[in-house]
């Protein structure tokens, strides 16, 4: 069932909030999971405590793409860029918190730079204006760019990964770049309600596991830029944990505020 609405807060209070039987689960975002509880005081659910973890399913990096007469060439000159043009530059993202946001925030901070945060609701709009050279630069993930930075209409100058990824093999990743911090992931994952008995966890895990490491939907996540993890319930919870506490970081230094 589909439950729409406040960055997936709406599905996720309904789920806090079922039975814990096994038959109700959650899938849901890194708004979902983590970025949600450190944006929103009022919110009615807290990821660490309302749910059992039952896996991490997949990742994608987030690409810093750059309109096409940027003269960048590479994320080094882009930072060099930006701080010879204090606050002349302008990111945008698809909405003030977004992933996509945090991730330019990330860059910021990181680079020690001033930059103006032009947020869009939705990703398409803000890559249609990357294109048409209205907007510097953003961070999108892989997915959703790599067809337009294969047909030139965009700038890639770095892949937020440890590692350059295989459907833009000629961009430099994070970690080689200089910039190891930037390593971010966009994700999904699956929990249950927090008193899901340990036993009924194990067994959603194993089936939930198992369909994703099944040939036909690998093949299927890496077509779209996804990475298939499909760990364990505890590596999940410590996953969480550890973006929690990256992402308050991140969004107190900024002064981040939703929409």
């Amino acid at each position: 069932e589909n439950r729409p609405g406040a960055n997936g807060a709406i599905a996720a209070e309904f789920v806090a909030k079922s039975e814990a039987d096994g038959y109700t689960i959650l899938v849901g975002s890194i708004g979902v999971f983590s970025i949600n509880a450190v944006l929103f005081k009022d919110l009615r659910y807290q990821p660490l405590r309302d749910f059992a973890p039952i896996t991490l399913a997949v990742t994608t990096p987030n690409v810093l793409i750059a309109k096409p007469t940027l003269p960048p060439h590479s994320v080094k000159e882009l930072v060099e860029l930006a701080k010879k043009n204090p606050g002349r530059l302008s990111y945008c993202s698809s909405g003030s918190g977004s992933s996509d946001h945090l991730t330019g925030e990330v860059f910021r901070q990181t680079a020690d730079f001033a930059a103006v945060h032009v947020p869009y609701k939705g990703g398409a709009a803000c890559q249609t204006d990357i294109m048409g050279n209205q907007v510097d630069f953003s961070f999108q993930n892989l997915g959703a760019v790599t067809n337009y930075i294969k047909a030139g209409r965009m700038k890639a100058l770095v892949v937020t990964a440890k590692a350059r990824h295989p459907q833009l093999p000629n961009v430099p990743a994070a970690a080689e770049a200089g910039y190891p911090d930037l390593v971010v992931t966009s994700w999904q994952a699956v929990a249950a309600p927090a008193k899901t008995p340990r036993d009924v966890v194990g067994k959603l895990n194993d089936a939930v596991v198992r369909a994703l490491r099944s040939p036909e939907i690998r093949e299927r996540m890496t077509q779209i830029g996804f990475d298939v993890v499909a760990g364990t319930p505890e590596e999940f919870g410590a996953f969480m944990k550890a973006e929690i506490e990256r992402w308050t970081a991140v969004v107190e230094r900024g002064g981040i505020k939703p929409d």
